[in-house]
């Protein structure tokens, strides 16, 4: 626990504040602008139980997932509509099966690397692309990342109806795994779609919804993990946010609850 701390600690400090579209899951359009910066630190904690069958008890019994993750992101406008982005994420997980632990991890996971480009804008309507890679800085072995890097592209759509915005995600993400039992039992090409809009409800404070399915990576099974979330982003300044939000699964692939927290910094 000391050294997860420690370790939580370090990641706040180089990152210092941030999250801008926090806490929602889908992306919008918006860059920096060039030459600025943007720091972002987000926050989950998650919790997810259900029923399934213990071979060495013979029987049914509860499986309880508790963990989270820390996630640092720093964006720069290299041009007023090209932006780079790279992620630094932090995750621990427990699994306490029938009231047993049988696996508490925690490290650094895989290194996130993306561009996104808005390539049009006008009345209100933008398209962008975000194309990106994953390294392999987590340890494969505990779970904390594929082993290999990996590769994926977002389309995104932002619709602007003052004082609402409405975006769009549709995404593929293709996943090189190390070890063999990860090929065995994960599928390499997983597609994204969302939907998330926001709304300006009083000065500084935005009402914000989110939904959103993608495809699950368990081979053995075809029902894919879907998600509803909503939150609240406040701007304390003009370049200075604060978020939270509730991220609820809608079927049992996807985990049960996961509360988020966010900070954005632009600079």
């Amino acid at each position: 626990m000391f050294k997860r701390i420690i370790t939580m600690i370090v990641v706040l400090l180089w990152s210092g504040l941030a999250f801008a579209a926090h806490p929602l899951v889908t992306d919008d359009t918006g860059t920096q602008g060039k030459g600025k910066f943007q720091l972002e630190v987000n926050s989950e904690f998650t919790y997810d139980k259900e029923r399934v069958f213990d071979e060495d008890a013979g029987e049914h019994v509860t499986e309880k997932t508790t963990g989270g993750k820390l996630s640092t992101v720093l964006s720069y406008g290299i041009t007023d509509n090209l932006d780079i982005v790279l992620g630094l994420p932090y995750q621990w997980n427990k699994v306490k099966k029938g009231g047993t632990v049988e696996s508490d991890v925690d490290g650094i996971s895989d290194i996130s690397l993306e561009a996104k480009w808005r390539v049009f804008e006008q009345n209100g309507l933008s398209f962008a692309l975000k194309p990106g890679i994953t390294l392999p800085t987590g340890d494969e072995n505990k779970g904390l990342g594929n082993g290999r890097a990996s590769y994926g592209l977002v389309f995104i759509t932002t619709k602007k109806i003052e004082p609402w915005a409405f975006h769009l995600n549709i995404g593929y993400t293709h996943n090189e795994y190390k070890l063999q039992a990860d090929k065995e039992a994960n599928r390499k090409g997983i597609w994204h779609v969302s939907l998330a809009s926001e709304v300006e409800v009083v000065k500084d404070l935005k009402v914000v919804a989110n939904i959103g399915m993608e495809r699950n990576s368990d081979r053995t099974s075809n029902t894919h993990p879907a998600f509803i979330l909503g939150g609240l982003i406040y701007s304390i300044t003009e370049n200075l946010d604060i978020d939270v939000g509730v991220k609820g699964g809608l079927n049992k692939p996807e985990t049960d609850t996961t509360i988020l927290a966010g900070m954005a910094l632009r600079f």
